[in-house]
C-alpha cells in the first residue's frame, strides 16, 4: 500500500506501484508512471512523461521530467526515465527529452548532489555522482562510474568516458575518454584516474597498461597517430579497446 499524504497532489490517470511514500506538497501529473518503494520526501514534482523505477529516494525541491529548456520543443510527447536505487538530491531538476531522441534517461544506482541540473535528452549511466550545482546542456552522455565533482560545466554534445574524474569547477567543451584525471583551466588530462580504478578492482597490469595508452596517445601531436601507435605496441584488451572506439569515435575532439 502507498503511503500517501493527504497535502499531496496525485493525478488520477498517474500510475503507482507499491509501498510508495509522497510526502506534503508532492505533485505528481498525469502520463507519470513510479514503480515500488520509492520515497518522495516533501515537495517533489514529477511531471509529465516521468517513469520511474524502484527504490528511488528523492528529496525536498527536486523537480523531474520537466519542460525542456530548448526553443526547438514544441510540446512533443517525449520521457524522462529514471532507473533504480538513485539518490536525488534536494533542488536537482531534470528535463525529459525533445523530438531529437525523445527521451532523457538516468540510470540506476546514482548519487545526484544538491542543485545539479540535467538537460534535455542527456544519457546519464550507472553508479554516476555528480556533485552540487553541476549543470549538464542537453544531449551530454556521461558513461558508469564516473565522478564529477562540484559546480563543472559542460558543453552540449560532449561526452565523458567511464571512470573519471573531473575537478570541481571545471567547465569543457570537447569529450573526455575514460580512466582518467581532468582538472585545472582550461581543462587538461592530469593522468589516470588511479584511486578510482584501484576501487573498482583494476589489477595493477592493467592500470599499467592503460596508463602506457594514454603515454602514446598523448605522445603524438595527431591524437589519430596516438591511436597508431597503441594498436601497434600495446595488447588490445576490452579496456584498450574501449579507449580506441571511444577516441574514434569522438565528434567534438577529446581534451588534451
Amino acid at each position: 500500500m502507498n503511503q500517501i499524504s493527504p497535502l499531496a497532489f496525485v493525478h488520477p490517470e498517474a500510475k503507482l506501484g507499491d509501498n510508495n511514500i509522497i510526502g506534503p506538497f508532492c505533485y505528481i501529473d498525469c502520463d507519470t508512471v513510479l514503480g515500488d518503494n520509492n520515497v518522495l520526501q516533501n515537495s517533489v514534482t514529477i511531471n509529465r512523461g516521468a517513469r520511474i523505477g524502484n527504490n528511488n529516494e528523492i528529496f525536498p525541491g527536486a523537480s523531474l521530467s520537466t519542460k525542456p529548456q530548448d526553443l526547438k520543443f514544441k510540446g512533443e510527447e517525449t520521457t524522462c526515465v529514471i532507473g533504480d536505487n538513485n539518490s536525488i538530491r534536494e533542488n536537482v531538476t531534470i528535463s525529459r527529452g525533445t523530438a531529437s531522441s525523445g527521451s532523457t534517461s538516468l540510470g540506476s544506482n546514482n548519487l545526484l548532489m544538491e542543485n545539479m541540473h540535467i538537460a534535455h535528452d542527456c544519457y546519464v549511466g550507472s553508479n554516476v555522482i555528480i556533485g552540487n550545482s553541476t549543470k549538464l546542456a542537453g544531449e551530454v552522455h556521461i558513461h558508469d562510474n564516473a565522478i564529477l565533482s562540484a559546480a563543472v560545466l559542460t558543453h552540449q554534445f560532449c561526452t565523458i568516458g567511464g571512470y573519471v574524474m573531473i575537478q570541481g569547477g571545471s567547465r569543457f567543451s570537447q569529450d573526455i575518454p575514460p580512466y582518467i584525471i581532468v582538472g585545472r583551466f582550461p581543462v587538461k588530462y592530469m593522468g589516470i584516474n588511479l584511486v578510482g580504478l584501484r576501487r573498482h578492482g583494476f589489477s595493477n597490469e592493467l592500470i599499467d597498461l592503460i596508463h602506457n595508452a594514454y603515454r602514446l596517445l598523448y605522445s603524438q601531436g595527431v591524437i589519430a597517430e596516438g591511436i597508431e601507435e597503441i594498436k601497434k605496441n600495446l595488447q588490445i584488451t576490452p579496456e584498450i579497446q574501449y579507449i580506441i572506439d571511444f577516441v574514434e569515435s569522438s565528434k567534438r575532439g577529446i581534451i588534451r
